[in-house]
């Protein structure tokens, strides 16, 4: 939670961020290889905070609270590691998870750590009219509001998705490195500035 209090606190970086907005990251999805082989029935008998149902699914889901994550954890020693704010905090409960499993006999590393994807979101603080947006981007929006309330935005460069919703709330998802959140967010931002909805 620090670095989220420090972004606060102190003053936008109006070079990085010239709408004067900074997208708060949500979610960070992480990988790595605790390469050994895992008996999951073993793991989920003797981990306190950990359940398996091989039936509905091939993973040992594991929790912990800080940072407050869920591992998924298979029996090729591949791991999965979501629900961290920051990278540094997926990084080290991923390091946790791996810890667990080494206490509980497995001879488990710590290899191929990787971001595989960030969330983030933001409020541009008005609402946005969609349908102006989906007409006039034709190529990068799919807006069908009677199956989900947003507007899908596939941006090319970065390869990122965007979910904007009328309120003028956003979502970003499918960045590796954050820069690539911010770096949507300011493409885009001009272009919901152009579909403003005007107040009445």
């Amino acid at each position: 939670m620090a670095d989220q209090a420090l972004e606060g606190s102190n003053p936008v970086d109006l070079v990085k961020h010239p709408s004067g907005i900074v997208p708060t990251l949500q979610n960070i999805v992480s990988t790595v290889n605790l390469d050994c082989k895992l008996d999951l029935k073993a793991i989920a008998l003797q981990a306190r905070n950990a359940e398996y149902n091989p039936k509905r699914f091939a993973a040992v889901i594991m929790r912990i609270r800080e940072p407050k994550t869920t591992a998924l954890i298979f029996a090729s020693g591949k791991m999965v590691c979501t629900g961290a704010k920051s990278e540094y905090f997926s990084k080290m409960a991923a390091r946790k998870y791996a810890r667990i499993v080494q206490k509980l006999g497995f001879p488990a590393k710590f290899k191929d750590f990787k971001i595989q994807n960030i969330v983030g979101s933001c409020d541009v603080k008005f609402p946005i009219r969609l349908e102006g947006l989906a007409y006039s981007h034709a190529a990068f929006s799919s807006y069908e509001p009677e199956l989900f309330p947003g507007l899908i935005y596939r941006m090319k460069v970065p390869k990122i998705v965007l979910l904007i919703f009328v309120s003028g709330k956003i979502v970003i998802t499918g960045a590796k490195m954050r820069d690539e959140t911010y770096k949507a967010f300011e493409n885009i931002y001009p272009v919901l500035r152009e579909f403003r909805k005007i107040q009445q």
